[in-house]
Formats: C-alpha cells, sequence, structure tokens
C-alpha cells in the first residue's frame, strides 16, 4: 500500500470511527458555511464597487460585512491553529467562486465545463469540512487513491436535508 493509500484509509477509518459515535449533524454548520460563502463574495463586490465608483461608503459597508463574516467564520471554526481560520475561508471563497462560474458556464451552454467546475468546487468544500471535523490538517490532505473521492466522505458523514 502506498503512502497516499495509507493515509486515505486512515482518514477512511476516522469517518468510520465518527459515524460510530453517532455522525456529525452538519445541517445548521453546512447553512453557516453557505453564508459564510455569501459574506465572502458582498466583501470582494464592496470593494470592487467602491473601487469603480470612488465611492468610499462602499467600503465601509464591506467593512461591515467583513466583520459579520469574522464573527460566523468563528462560530465555524471556534478552535483554529495555525493556517486554518486563512484555509478555511479561502477554500469556502473558492467553493463559492468555482459555483458561480459552473453557472455562469451552464448558462452559456457549456455543460461539460460547467459538471466540471461545480465537480472541482465540490471537492473543495469537501477539504474544508475535512479540515473543520480535524480529520485532517492544513497541509495533510490525502490524495484519494484510484476510485476514492473525499466527496465520498463527506456524503458520509453528512445529509443537509435533516433538520
Amino acid at each position: 500500500m502506498t503512502e497516499s493509500e495509507q493515509s486515505f484509509a486512515t482518514l477512511l477509518e476516522k469517518v468510520k470511527k465518527l459515524k460510530a459515535e453517532g455522525g456529525v449533524d452538519l445541517s445548521t454548520a453546512e447553512d453557516l458555511s453557505l453564508a459564510v460563502m455569501n459574506l465572502i463574495s458582498l466583501e470582494e463586490h464592496f470593494f470592487f464597487t467602491g473601487v469603480k465608483t470612488g465611492d468610499k461608503e462602499y467600503f465601509d459597508t464591506g467593512a461591515e460585512v467583513r466583520e459579520q463574516r469574522k464573527e460566523l467564520l468563528a462560530k465555524l471554526i471556534p478552535d483554529h491553529e495555525g493556517e486554518t481560520w486563512c484555509a478555511s475561508k479561502h477554500l469556502l471563497s473558492a467553493t463559492m467562486r468555482l459555483v458561480e462560474v459552473g453557472y455562469k458556464l451552464e448558462g452559456d451552454g457549456k455543460k461539460e465545463e460547467a459538471a466540471d467546475m461545480f465537480k472541482r468546487a465540490y471537492k473543495i468544500y469537501s477539504v474544508f469540512w475535512l479540515l473543520k471535523l480535524k480529520l485532517v490538517a492544513v497541509g495533510r490532505v490525502p490524495a484519494a487513491p484510484a476510485g476514492g473521492k473525499l466527496e465520498q466522505i463527506i456524503n458520509e458523514l453528512a445529509n443537509c436535508c435533516d433538520e
């Protein structure tokens, strides 16, 4: 077994243990992660609008949105070490942008390219959850062996429709 396969197998064992202990209710946290994604996007929009219009009030509004985003991200990542906080923020941001690109491509009739963007977005979103659940550390996300997918791990742990 290669080192990559061993790392992935170890990760799968952690997931099985979590499930055996009753699983993880991610439904509220999933909603909160989507809210944080949208707040990150709003920060960016207020920045660009402020620059384009020269109206500094957009920067003030962006700063208010940023404070909300920081507070809510802290609820998602309360105990963070090193770069986990920043990595989480950027993983969520990248997820949101890839989803938006996917929908734009789909609107342009580029279904295969859109599907690729959606697949990439979900894989990045899955890495966020692996970090949040402390199943992996930053810089230690194992490559899935042939036939294995990181996304499958999150699918096993979470059902966003449970209320």
